[in-house]
């Protein structure tokens, strides 16, 4: 297993210039007129034309030879363990080749993988806080991994829930893959959540593993979660019109997932816009899982709402970038000053009937990646996941 220990903020400048299109990640204003970004310290420090920028002095130079450039995508729903390796699949590297698909910050929605892993409250605390450590100092591929979700158990009282904030722990695991899976109990803990300052989120639909529970649309709305984990299913779904019922009536976030009901992603964008939601919409893949390891399954969730669901391809981007960064409060996914690093230079892939980026991944064609950078580090070239794109960037 490949090691890359954290090694704090890298320092000096870079300038990345010649971009083609710029993709923001704000669903407000999702595409930049600029062609220039420039990067101090590992943070975006200027973004514009690279006549009225200064990019003189810097330490490297991106041209990016007319690629598309997104922010670094967010995966808001994984399941890691330790290292950059899943029992579930036996596979090592799938971290890695995740950041090979455009994924850059990955969130954890609990350790449940871990062979034995632990349900006694001492247990559970202290798996999610080596989970949570062990992620800040070890980064595969510089991918930045927001572990440490505790999975609730009926017999875990309300300071159990005190003492993970106390110990730095930001969010619970999903509601539902313990024993806290149903109505008064589901609420009672997402209550606790909310008065505590713990991210919530809550399993929907049929069991994933067995043990899990089937959770319906009741359940949530009893519970009022932060995040509606896999409205699509994780992988079954509920039925179509209780997913529309959510989209209006559930106050989280509306999470669409790879390893869920591809049909019922598309009933919940078309309802999510009509409710004038879809800023609520997050991507995330759901794996690792019994369907495997998807290190494009990021990509093909924004391909599918641009071609299938109608959504506008720099919209569908959004999804997995600016919408995850604001409703889940990540450092993260947004092309703005003041923001970390992490980009995606992307494409067309080579040969695509799209004219362009947009347009290929509206016809559904995945893009082509032609580098990954992390906290202004080149993390990847051409991507060992994609289709080559039509462009690629090359260090000056």
């Amino acid at each position: 297993m490949a090691h890359d220990v954290a090694a704090g903020t890298p320092k000096g400048k870079l300038v990345i210039r010649n971009i083609g299109l710029l993709l923001s990640g704000d669903l407000n204003k999702p595409i930049l007129d600029a062609d220039t970004i420039v990067v101090v310290d590992g943070r975006i420090a200027a973004i514009g034309r690279a006549s009225d920028l200064d990019g003189s002095s810097a330490d490297s130079v991106i041209d990016a030879k007319g690629s598309g450039l997104s922010p670094g995508l967010i995966d808001s729903h994984c399941h890691p363990v330790f290292g950059d390796w899943t029992p579930r699949q036996n596979q090592l590297g799938w971290i890695e080749m995740g950041v090979n698909g455009g994924v850059t910050t990955l969130v954890s929605a609990g350790e449940v993988h871990l062979p034995g892993r632990p349900k006694d409250a001492i247990g559970v605390k202290a798996l999610a806080v080596t989970a949570q450590r062990c992620f800040q100092n070890f980064r595969p591929a510089g991918a930045k991994v927001i572990a440490g979700a505790p999975v609730a158990e009926l017999d875990f009282g309300r300071e159990v829930f005190e003492e993970l904030k106390a110990l730095g722990i930001r969010h619970i695991g999903e509601i539902g893959l313990g024993t806290v899976a149903k109505g008064p109990d589901a609420k009672r803990v997402a209550d606790w959540c909310r008065e505590i300052g713990l991210e919530s989120i809550m399993h929907t639909g049929g069991p994933s593993i067995a043990g899990s529970h089937f959770v319906n649309k009741d359940d949530v709305l009893e519970a009022q979660p932060d995040v509606v984990s896999h409205i699509n299913g994780g992988p079954t779904s509920i039925a179509h019109g209780d997913i529309r019922i959510l989209c209006e009536k559930a106050k989280g976030a509306l999470e669409v997932v790879h390893n869920g009901n591809e049909k019922s992603a598309l009933v919940a964008l078309e309802a999510a816009r009509e409710a004038g939601r879809l800023a609520d919409v997050l991507i995330g893949t759901d794996a690792p899982a019994g369907s495997g390891v998807q290190p494009n399954g990021v990509l093909r969730m924004i391909t599918l709402l641009s071609s299938l669901g109608g959504l506008p391809a720099e919209q569908a981007f959004c999804l997995a970038t600016g919408n995850v960064a604001r409703r889940r409060s990540l450092d993260a996914g947004l092309i703005a000053v003041g923001y970390p690093a992490d980009f995606v230079f992307l494409d067309k892939p080579q040969h695509s009937s799209g004219k362009d980026l947009l347009e290929a991944v509206s016809l559904g064609d995945i893009p082509g990646i032609g580098m990954v950078v992390i906290d202004g580090l080149v993390r990847t070239g051409r991507s060992r996941s994609t289709p080559p794109s039509h462009s690629a960037p090359a260090v000056v």
